[in-house]
C-alpha cells in the first residue's frame, strides 16, 4: 500500500515530445470566449482602479484636513 516502483524499462520520451503531448491536451478557448473574458478583466480592472483612486483621494483630503487643524 503506497509503494511506488521505479520502472526502469518504461519507454522514455524526449522532453519535447512530452511537452507536445501535453499541449495537445489543452482545450483552447474560442475567440468569442477569449474576447468576453478579456473585456471582463479590463472592465473590472478599470472599476477597481477608480475605486482605489477615489479612496486614495478621499483619505488624502481627510489627512489634509486633520493636519491643518
Amino acid at each position: 500500500m503506497g509503494e511506488t516502483e521505479n520502472k526502469t524499462n518504461a519507454p522514455k520520451e524526449s522532453w519535447f515530445e512530452g511537452v507536445k503531448a501535453e499541449f495537445g491536451k489543452i482545450i483552447w478557448p474560442t475567440k468569442e470566449s477569449l474576447a468576453r473574458q478579456t473585456t471582463a478583466v479590463v472592465v473590472v480592472s478599470v472599476i477597481v482602479g477608480l475605486i482605489i483612486t477615489l479612496l486614495d483621494s478621499g483619505i488624502q483630503q481627510l489627512v489634509n484636513i486633520l493636519v491643518n487643524l
